[in-house]
């Protein structure tokens, strides 16, 4: 009875994306892929049908790794688990740290916490900083193409007006993304998504303080109003781990009229190399889940997404 309980309350507290265990196959697709971002490290071979920890898999041998940059102990990242000082509260806030998925409660498992979503072939934590959950935040900023005298632009084919958003090219896998990040410890998630687009799209980190206020009041201007969140939840992220996966809170920005950000200068900072307004449609390839989270928005504002016009009926 638990799990139905906790899965009936979290859809009713999570409408945005229902957690559904049928729909693996979009989740788990990049957290099985090898080998291991930034190194030569193949996962253990995870056949769909055994990617769920339902199923019973005697035979299941993960590889165990954790990046040399997480071992050395930033101060994003956790000790290893058998350090004797280190007693993390799973599925609670500890201290500062956020230990709480927002998929609701995950398996702790010989002191390890356990993916939500299944088998990934390997254990550790990769690149990840914290044993269980990691979460960042995705500001999605959205305007109307427009043409040279100020009218939006529709697409000849859908006939859906074009709706374009602030992408950056990744410098670690040169994709693009929504210029998200990670979220400090105790830092509120409205500060990270604010925080995050003005390092990553405006280079707010490389301004002087007069320059950087500009910024800031301009933006608050965006920021403070009326916007909606596209998705919260666990991301199919390729840097996943059976002990350590991403979540995000995705939200729409909306600048109706255009005129905000017309007068924000997009620069390309801290882990951006380059950073543009992107037309959005279904032939972006994007970052992780980022192009689902794009689409949300395309159905949200009623903008354009497929050229084609029979993928409308099938919603």
């Amino acid at each position: 009875p638990f799990s139905n309980l906790s899965v009936s309350c979290w859809s009713r507290l999570h409408p945005v994306n229902m957690f559904n265990s049928y729909n693996v196959k979009f989740h788990h697709r990049k957290a099985l892929i090898s080998p291991y971002p930034g190194s030569h490290i193949e996962r253990s071979q995870v056949p769909e049908d055994k990617v769920g920890w339902l199923t019973e898999w005697e035979d299941y041998n993960p590889v165990e790794y954790t990046a040399e940059s997480v071992l050395a102990r930033p101060n994003w990242a956790d000790p290893q688990i058998n350090d004797e000082s280190f007693s993390p509260k799973f599925n609670e806030r500890d201290g500062e740290v956020e230990r709480k998925s927002l998929n609701g409660l995950y398996v702790v498992e010989n002191g390890r916490p356990r993916n939500p979503v299944g088998r990934t072939g390997l254990i550790g934590r990769g690149l990840l900083g914290r044993w269980g959950p990691n979460h960042a935040a995705d500001p999605v900023v959205t305007r109307w193409k427009r043409d040279g005298s100020g009218n939006k632009v529709a697409h000849p084919v859908s006939g859906k007006n074009i709706l374009q958003f602030v992408a950056i090219k990744r410098r670690d896998c040169g994709e693009w993304a929504i210029p998200g990040g990670m979220v400090d410890p105790g830092e509120k998630i409205t500060a990270t998504l604010k925080r995050e687009f003005e390092e990553e799209a405006l280079n707010s980190l490389q301004k002087s303080p007069e320059e950087k206020a500009k910024l800031e009041k301009q933006l608050q201007k965006l920021f403070s109003q009326e916007h909606f969140v596209v998705y919260r939840g666990y991301v199919d992220d390729p840097r996943n781990t059976d002990n350590a996966w991403m979540e995000t809170e995705a939200v729409n920005y909306h600048d109706e009229t255009g005129e905000t950000m017309d007068n924000l200068p997009l620069e390309a900072g801290d882990d951006a190399g380059v950073v543009k307004w992107v037309d959005i449609s279904e032939k972006l390839e994007l970052y992780a889940s980022h192009s689902y989270f794009i689409k949300l928005v395309t159905e949200k504002r009623g903008a354009h997404w497929s050229g084609d016009p029979g993928s409308e009926c099938h919603k």
